[in-house]
């Protein structure tokens, strides 16, 4: 949830050259979704919704009413037939650097209980479409957060996770101690959390955390995630979105439930005409086509 100011020095971001936004090298195949302060909502391919967090002087610290923002682009996203699959990104500098602690500072307990301050949070969460992340730069505290929500991770080898929010005086409040325990384990969560030291790609690669880093290059990580949010989209719908309802069941249910469960949707999609074509197509040697029915 904290920004990354109380973590690295200002010298240190300011040594690096200025960020070029992803939405930028895409621009030239990408058209306008809508019209936001602190998002930028575009479609690179038809099939593909790509917003980009859009407050560079705060680094994409996520105020309140980024959030909002954010969550009209996904539920515009998920109502859209065309789209298959959103990508999630910041800039060079920094995916999201934290929560915005100044929006959060004077709150009162009474507020954040009685309000459910971050609650509002948990809306991405409920996207039934994939989500890929790709970061680069600083995902620190609510920006680790907003990662870990998305369904896969592509990390720059500039990308720095952690949740320092202890350094603040409080705890991650957006899922980070969840998710990270189930992803990454007790003991490694323990100490992020009680130390609030940040971590590399590299090592985020190693413990499962992120699917993989990407090579060097400026926005490289965009273009990964928009390739693989293509082949994704290329696949029935119906297949996408029940498989990442059985893997994210993984994290919920018992192991004999959750094989219960993916058996009954495994089950469940050969009522569809996907799955006919799917597996038609595979006989006959060429390619299916689709229809998402």
């Amino acid at each position: 949830m904290p920004s990354a100011f109380r973590t690295f020095s200002v010298i240190s971001l300011r040594t690096q050259r200025p960020a070029i936004r992803p939405s930028i090298l895409l621009r030239a195949m990408s058209t306008s979704t809508g019209q936001y302060e602190n998002i930028i909502a575009s479609k690179p391919d038809p099939t593909i919704t790509l917003i980009t967090l859009n407050r560079p002087k705060a680094l994409n610290a996520l105020s309140s009413p980024l959030f909002h923002e954010l969550n009209s682009a996904l539920a515009a996203a998920e109502v859209d037939d065309e789209v298959g699959c959103i990508v999630l990104t910041g800039s060079e500098k920094a995916f999201a650097a934290g929560a915005d602690i100044k929006e959060m500072k004077d709150i009162k307990y009474h507020e954040a209980y009685g309000k459910d301050f971050l609650g509002h949070w948990a809306q991405l969460s409920k996207i039934r479409k994939p989500i890929i992340a790709a970061v680069s730069g600083f995902a620190l505290g609510g920006g680790c957060e907003l990662a870990l929500m998305c369904d896969i991770i592509l990390a720059s080898p500039t990308a720095k996770f952690g949740q320092p929010e202890i350094n603040l005086g409080v705890i991650p409040g957006g899922g980070g101690s969840q998710r990270l325990a189930k992803t990454i384990g007790k003991s490694r969560t323990m100490e992020l959390t009680l130390t609030g030291r940040t971590f590399s790609a590299q090592e985020a690669e190693k413990w499962g955390m992120v699917s993989r880093v990407v090579g060097e290059g400026e926005g490289e990580v965009v273009k990964e995630a928009v390739e693989m949010a293509k082949l994704i989209s290329s696949r029935g719908k119906l297949a996408v979105q029940a498989g990442k309802e059985v893997v994210n069941a993984a994290f919920e249910l018992p192991l004999g439930e959750g094989l219960r469960f993916e058996r009954r949707l495994f089950q469940s999609l050969f009522a569809t005409n996907d799955q006919k074509e799917g597996m038609a197509a595979f006989a006959e040697k060429r390619k299916p086509t689709f229809t998402h029915t």
